[in-house]
């Protein structure tokens, strides 16, 4: 038995040692599948596992004598690196630092997001945690801004198609069914939104994307954890901003391109392959502004127990 991904549905190959295992049991306080136990003082394959070896190799990358390797649901012992040392690694106030240098960035300079920067945001945001492995994570990459705007352009009329959603008619008719919080968005937010999106962009008003240099996509497919492509993109947006780039995440396109005919046909033009349960368009590029002053956020509740 093994959890099941769009990538495999094999369990992963747990090979191990003995000659070089000291016993230390290291690799099996790591181990939350129990696929691994200590007995007689090498560590062996248990008769327990919970569901098979799901890939996370955290037994190999604890081993202090290398006497354990995963083969199988896309790692092997030739993916390990070595953790970089504390010295090298930033501290909190400086990661603070970046964080708090960060603003959403809608307005870019006419100028191209080089590829060595577009591989190494990709770089960074494939070290985002995940729920399961190997990551269902898929991404699109827009680059250049001929091919955003033509993304925008075909979105737009794409939602042209769709304005009924936002008529009186069909909002006095689902109201019972949306409950209140949902009508006031419907009302309040995605009306103006489809607006914008299709009336103003005929006016060459580009808010859709805002004609930016690169864009990226995060979806998932339907075994992944909801949370995934989020994060991918999140570590995206902070990998962006260590490059001297700016970013915004853009939450107006993916909730409308998952459901019925129309959606899947505009997902197979720009060949992406699944629908999603969450996912998130970021966009990128050399910031043409530069902010003096931060805000500071607050959570709607912290409630320490």
């Amino acid at each position: 038995m093994a959890i099941p991904t769009s990538r495999t549905k094999e369990k992963a190959d747990i090979r191990i040692n003995t000659a070089i295992c000291i016993g230390c049991g290291l690799c099996v306080s790591v181990c939350n599948d129990f696929s691994i136990v200590v007995k007689d003082g090498k560590v062996t394959q248990s008769d327990t596992s919970v569901f098979g070896c799901m890939g996370c190799g955290h037994c190999m990358a604890i081993c202090p004598t290398g006497a354990i390797g995963i083969y199988g649901r896309y790692i092997s012992p030739d993916d390990l690196f070595e953790i970089p040392k504390t010295e090298d690694i930033s501290d909190f106030d400086q990661l603070m630092s970046l964080f708090r240098h960060r603003r959403s960035i809608r307005e870019f300079k006419d100028k191209d997001v080089e590829d060595e920067l577009v591989e190494k945001i990709l770089t960074a945001a494939k070290t985002a945690p995940m729920g399961l492995p190997p990551s269902d994570v898929h991404v699109m990459v827009l680059k250049g801004i001929d091919k955003t705007r033509k993304f925008a352009r075909d979105y737009s009329d794409y939602l042209k198609g769709m304005k009924y959603i936002t008529s009186k008619f069909f909002l006095m008719l689902i109201r019972p069914f949306l409950g209140k919080e949902t009508s006031e968005l419907f009302r309040c937010f995605i009306k103006p939104l489809f607006k914008i999106y299709t009336e103003d962009f005929s006016k060459s008003n580009n808010s859709i994307n805002y004609d930016a240099p690169l864009a990226m996509y995060f979806y998932a497919t339907p075994y992944a954890d909801p949370a995934d492509p989020i994060i991918a993109a999140t570590y995206a947006m902070i990998a962006a901003e260590s490059l001297g780039l700016g970013s915004c995440m853009l939450g107006g396109i993916h909730p409308f391109i998952q459901s019925g005919n129309r959606a899947k046909k505009f997902r197979k033009s720009y060949d992406i392959k699944f629908k999603s349960r969450e996912g998130l368009f970021v966009i990128f590029g050399y910031p043409k502004v530069k902010y003096r002053k931060g805000i500071n956020r607050t959570f709607a509740l912290i409630k320490k127990l």
